[in-house]
C-alpha cells in the first residue's frame, strides 16, 4: 500500500480531565524549576508542543526511551531541532542515559541564567512528556544510581499511572538535585490521526480507545513501508503480507487464538469455536512493543 486509509477515524479528541489538571499544576511548579527533562518514545510524534508553549524557555534535555528498540538507521532529530532560531536546546544520548543525565543537567545549569533562583545551590528538575514514556522509571533509576535507594514514585505499563504533579524527589546529593514527576499530557487536539496512531502504538493512548484492529493494520503498513519484515520470520510466513486479515488469521491459527461463540440455528443455540482476531491483533502489537519484530522507529 502506498498510503493508509484511516476510514474517518478520529483519535485527536482524547484528552482526559486529569491531563488538563496536570498541565495547570505544571505551570505552577515551573517557577521552582531550573531545567526540563522530556521523556519520549518516538523523536517527533512522541512530543507535545503544548508543553513547551505552556512551560516556557528553560534548559531542556530530551531523553529518547527504549533506544534498544529503535532503528539505528533512522535519526530524524538533531541538536538544533528545537525552538529558538535553531539554537541547540535538545540533547540525544544513547542508552544508558541514567549515567549521563545528572552531569549533563549540572553543565546546562552552570551555563544558563537561573533568574530568581541564582542564589540556590539545589537543582529542581521538572520531568515531562506524553503518557507512558517512563518518566517515573527514569526518576526511580536515578535515585537508585546516585542515592542507592528504592523507588519513590509508582510506575506501570499503561498510560495514566501518574495523575498529578508529585512532590520533589531527591535523586542526587552532589550536586543536590530534585526531580518532580508529572502526569503525561497529550495536546487537546493532536495534529493528525496518524500522529495519534503512532502514540497509540507506543502505549501513550489506551488501545481500546483507538481499536486494536486498526492499530495492527497501521503497524503492518508501517513495517512494510520501512521494509521491516521481521514479522515474516516471527510468525513463519512465506513472504511479506499486505493484508491484516490474512496475517491475523495466520497468527490466530498457529498460536491457537480461538474463542467460543454461540450461533443461533433452526434447532437452537450451537457453540462454535472461531478464530479470535482481537487476541491475534493484541499479540501482534505486544510483539512489536517488546522488540520481537525488529528495531523500528515510527517517525
Amino acid at each position: 500500500r502506498e498510503r493508509f486509509e484511516f476510514g474517518g477515524r478520529d483519535v485527536a479528541s482524547w484528552f482526559p480531565r486529569h491531563m488538563a489538571k496536570g498541565l495547570r499544576q505544571m505551570r505552577l511548579a515551573l517557577r521552582r524549576a531550573d531545567c526540563l527533562v522530556e521523556r519520549s518514545h518516538i523523536p517527533l510524534s512522541g512530543r507535545n508542543p503544548a508543553l513547551q508553549e505552556a512551560l516556557g524557555i528553560r534548559p531542556h534535555v530530551l531523553v529518547l526511551n527504549k533506544m534498544d528498540l529503535a532503528d539505528p538507521g533512522r535519526q530524524p532529530v538533531s541538536a538544533g531541532a528545537g525552538p529558538g532560531g535553531g539554537q541547540p536546546w535538545c540533547h540525544r544520548q544513547p542508552c544508558p542515559f541514567s549515567l549521563q543525565v545528572v552531569p549533563m543537567v549540572a553543565r546546562l545549569l552552570a551555563d544558563s541564567p537561573r533568574y530568581h533562583r541564582a542564589e540556590s545551590s539545589e537543582h529542581n528538575i521538572l520531568v515531562i512528556g506524553v503518557p507512558n514514556v517512563g518518566k517515573s522509571s527514569l526518576i526511580n533509576s536515578l535515585r537508585r544510581l546516585h542515592l542507592k535507594k528504592g523507588k519513590a514514585t509508582a510506575v506501570g505499563g499503561e498510560p495514566g499511572i501518574t495523575k498529578a504533579v508529585l512532590s520533589r524527589i531527591q535523586v542526587c546529593e552532589q550536586p543536590l538535585m530534585y526531580l518532580v514527576d508529572t502526569p503525561g499530557v497529550l495536546p487537546p487536539r493532536l495534529g493528525d490521526v496518524e500522529t495519534g496512531m503512532k502514540l497509540a502504538l507506543c502505549g501513550a493512548i489506551r488501545d481500546h480507545l483507538v481499536g486494536e484492529d486498526i492499530m495492527a493494520d497501521y503497524l503492518l503498513y508501517t513495517l512494510n513501508k520501512q521494509q521491516q519484515f521481521g514479522y515474516v520470520q516471527r510468525y513463519g510466513l512465506g513472504q511479506p503480507c499486505d493484508h491484516i486479515e490474512a496475517l491475523l488469521k495466520h497468527v490466530a491459527l498457529t498460536q491457537g487464538r480461538t474463542q467460543k461463540v454461540k450461533v443461533l440455528t433452526g434447532t437452537g443455540n450451537v457453540n462454535m469455536m472461531m478464530l479470535n482476531y482481537p487476541a491475534a491483533a493484541y499479540e501482534f502489537l505486544r510483539d512489536f512493543r517488546a522488540g520481537r519484530l525488529g528495531r523500528v522507529t515510527l517517525d
